[in-house]
């Protein structure tokens, strides 16, 4: 027997109403629009709405929009919202482009009717929260909560529901068959009982979610609990241990009828891979056009002050492991780019008082913005190394590979974070990977805007640079 699509995200009742809700805003917000601006309302504006309420439909689903939101907070909902929004504006923006139609409507419009419509998509989300909230602080909408499994992974997911008061959960206890002596210390006094008591609470009509979160190789043990449970009415849940996993970017997945979860994956997924490839193209071209000046000049520097070439291309791994070439303003008196490359040190006699200058302010790397206008490389990302180190620290430090999910990048969440210049020791390396494989954990465009504007303040101009 197949089960297709057996692992659904959850939606609520409420997910409906939004849904219709949105689709009236986005019409409302340009009717108010036009009206305040007394611009006539003509066959374009209907157009226009239902364009951006079938692409709000179709982009809210490749996201997820409408999912439950009860146990995230607010702000996570509107960030949500507004990636989705945005990407309705782009793909509105790019089919009036292409049709050539752009004229037939008022910028000043739409301009407010893109600005308006999320902010009233807001308020609308704030508004039913806060009623909610007020709702679940009396008593109403609640729900009782019992956790099977005392473990640290149990006790993490009892403190996110202690903390989130509005999600209406009433934690009960937790529930274990283990002895004390392997219970974590911090819910031992919280321990209600063993399995079968939460099988006889959960009969009794005490309890209205479990959820287990007993360790992946508690299989049996976990299988039989369930099979035990199916003879009450209780929602049941199951908490896989993924951290236990290490997972690099998770995400469900269907392959055919079945569903699985990936463990190590790049983010860059559909509609994710068009957003970076834009905000590349966008921040490098406005990026190149303003200091096409200072690197004509500081090719001259470079020229003059030593004999050699003024780009030095080095061969680097970019995403997936493919060799790419790497462009730097040569700032060293050779160009090393063999199976033993060495690190600039301090006072390294190689470098040029020109270079110096170049590499303490990172002037050297304003080629890397052709890299990637070529699609080589990422303003935000893991930085590349050179092959040679990075055949020599794969050995040496595990999961080091795994920053080749993403392109490497101008500037990282690591060297914004103070880790950036010479890795004299195996330690260093490893916090510097620890970075990078935590902003591909938790990218996103946010994020890379965060690190962006945070390089200028912290990432130009550093104590190891050199």
């Amino acid at each position: 027997m197949k089960y297709s699509g057996i692992l659904r995200q959850h939606h609520s009742k409420l997910s409906t109403v939004y849904r219709a809700l949105d689709i009236l805003i986005i019409g409302f917000s340009l009717l108010v629009t036009c009206w305040y601006f007394n611009i006539p309302w003509n066959d374009q504006y209907s157009s226009a709405v239902l364009l951006a309420s079938a692409l709000m439909i179709i982009v809210s689903y490749r996201h997820d929009l409408y999912r439950s939101w009860r146990v995230f907070g607010i702000r996570r909902e509107i960030v949500e919202l507004l990636t989705v929004w945005s990407i309705v504006v782009v793909s509105l923006l790019a089919i009036a482009f292409v049709f050539k139609t752009t004229e037939d409507y008022s910028r000043i419009a739409t301009g407010t009717w893109f600005i308006f419509t999320p902010l009233l998509m807001s308020v609308l989300r704030i508004i039913v929260r806060k009623i909610s909230q007020s709702m679940r602080k009396k008593g109403w909408n609640t729900r009782s909560v019992a956790i099977v499994g005392a473990n640290s992974q149990g006790m993490n997911f009892a403190q996110t529901i202690k903390n989130a008061n509005w999600m209406g959960l009433k934690l009960i206890g937790f529930f274990d068959d283990r002895s004390d002596d392997r219970i974590v210390e911090d819910v031992d006094n919280q321990v209600l009982g063993n399995l079968d008591d939460v099988v006889r609470r959960a009969k009794s009509g005490e309890l209205d979610l479990i959820y287990i979160t007993m360790p992946l190789k508690a299989e049996d043990r976990t299988r039989e609990l369930i099979q035990r449970l199916s003879d009450t009415t209780v929602s049941l849940y199951y908490v896989p241990d993924f951290y236990a996993l290490d997972i690099l970017y998770g995400r469900w997945q269907t392959l055919g009828d079945s569903q699985v979860v990936s463990v190590y994956e790049t983010p860059y997924h559909g509609v994710n891979d068009w957003i970076k490839r834009i905000e590349d193209i966008s921040i490098a071209s406005i990026v190149l056009a303003v200091i096409a000046l200072p690197m004509l000049i500081i090719s001259l520097g470079v020229k003059l002050s030593s004999p050699g070439p003024i780009i030095f291309k080095q061969r680097r791994y970019g995403v997936n492991g493919q060799e790419i070439q790497v462009w730097k303003f040569r700032s060293m008196t050779v160009c090393e780019d063999k199976n033993n490359v060495q690190q600039a040190t301090k006072r390294d006699v190689r470098i040029t008082p020109f270079g110096a200058f170049l590499r303490r302010t990172s002037l050297d790397e304003l080629p890397q913005f052709i890299n990637v206008l070529q699609g080589h490389m990422s303003i935000v990302g893991p930085r590349p190394h050179a092959v040679a180190h990075n055949e020599e620290y794969r050995i040496m430090i595990n999961r080091y590979m795994m920053r080749h999910k993403v392109k490497p990048g101008i500037t990282g969440w690591a060297q914004v974070n103070g880790w950036r210049g010479e890795t004299d020791t195996v330690e260093k390396m490893e916090k510097r990977i620890e970075f990078d494989l935590d902003y591909i954990r938790h990218w996103s465009i946010w994020l890379d805007l965060k690190i962006f504007v945070m390089t200028f303040f912290k990432g130009f101009i550093h104590k190891n640079a050199y």
